[in-house]
């Protein structure tokens, strides 16, 4: 009996385990082999939750990381379909209410807190919403259909049912990442909206390189590797690793802590990246849906850029340091050379450009979208 109330306890912590890291098909064929290797393990009944993180625990690491805003701002959940919510900042006073406002969309496993350095200065000449995206941050987090295209929609539909409840005629939509993804996803289907874009570091536009060295020799151990974590989400090993994933974030990422140096001193920056992307992982999901090969998009957004208007400005922004093709500015103005597209390269930064460098990117920001009443 007492081997049973031990087996049963063990079945339910992999279960757990398993559950958090996203696999939930995983868990049934699992734990044959989990059972048997744990039989001999004795783990306490009453145990601490696997990763420690909750909702609260996000929107205290949220709060931690806008205490230095000083501007004021509001912050609500805007409800759209299926009883989904997107959390969303509001920036906006009387001297910039009838000005196009800014709305920014974060990339993969970020969240509105992460433009802490930004919000103060591009707020200062329109308003300013900073929405988490659905399945992300302090949003819902639905399930996300398996196929690519599907998911991409429920993406795009949430920003329009969300600038619909929020009363917004048209915007400038700047997307970091993901976000400058979904910009153009968005700008493509609802073009009457968006009167300007700013593609920060883009995801998702040049298709997956072709397997020129498809011939050459791949260690077994390396297949191996591959084929254990396919199934798995992007940021399953935070999960999987439990209460050590505060540390690992700090050890793994201490790069985020110097971005954000002129803020805090502390972890902030680290609690709440840890605490964004331990959650469900409902967006996470669907990113990965969307992927193919190791991060390329699975529709690529390249093969869609003559669906957009032309009338529609283009800025985009890359660090100087980042490992994303510079190129793709060109390559966009040649496939669109009526339309105004202009390339932006600020000196230092990385990846996250408005992190990085956030005078220098709130500067070149605010330039480009000077002409936008």
């Amino acid at each position: 009996m007492a081997e049973e109330a031990v087996t049963a306890a063990n079945s339910g912590l992999v279960g757990r385990m398993l559950s958090a890291v996203g696999v939930h098909g995983l868990v049934s064929s699992a734990w044959g082999y989990v059972d048997s290797t744990l039989k001999w393990w004795w783990i306490p009944s009453r145990l601490p939750p696997w990763c420690p993180t909750s909702q609260i625990q996000l929107q205290t690491a949220e709060d931690m990381m806008l205490r230095c805003i000083k501007s004021s701002f509001s912050k609500r959940h805007v409800p759209i379909s299926n009883g989904n919510l997107l959390w969303t900042l509001t920036f906006s006073n009387d001297r910039v209410k009838d000005k196009t406002p800014m709305v920014l969309l974060h990339g993969f496993g970020g969240g509105v807190g992460l433009w802490a350095q930004n919000l103060d200065a591009l707020s200062q000449r329109r308003p300013v919403f900073a929405v988490d995206l659905l399945g992300f941050g302090q949003s819902s987090r639905p399930p996300f259909s398996m196929d690519p295209g599907a998911a991409e929609d429920q993406f795009v539909e949430s920003i329009e049912q969300w600038r619909a409840e929020v009363g917004l005629e048209s915007m400038i939509l700047l997307g970091h990442n993901l976000g400058g993804f979904l910009a153009v996803s968005y700008s493509i289907k609802y073009p009457a909206r968006v009167k300007h874009m700013v593609l920060v570091e883009p995801w998702g536009f040049p298709e997956s390189p072709d397997p020129v060295e498809a011939n050459r020799p791949i260690p077994v151990w390396i297949k191996a590797l591959g084929a254990m974590f396919s199934p798995f989400n992007p940021l399953a090993g935070l999960r999987l690793v439990g209460p050590l994933g505060p540390s690992l974030v700090q050890t793994l990422r201490p790069d985020f802590k110097k971005k954000f140096s002129s803020m805090f001193a502390d972890n902030t920056v680290a609690e709440y990246i840890y605490h964004l992307n331990v959650q469900t992982p409902s967006g996470e999901t669907a990113f990965k849906n969307m992927s193919v090969n190791h991060g390329w998009a699975a529709r690529p957004m390249l093969q869609r850029m003559d669906q957009l208007q032309h009338e529609i400005p283009i800025n985009i922004i890359y660090g100087s340091r980042s490992s994303i093709d510079s190129n793709l500015g060109s390559t966009i103005k040649e496939m669109r050379p009526r339309c105004a597209v202009e390339s932006i390269t600020i000196r230092g930064a990385g990846h996250y450009v408005y992190a990085d460098q956030p005078e220098d990117f709130n500067h070149r920001v605010l330039q480009a979208c000077d002409g936008v009443v």
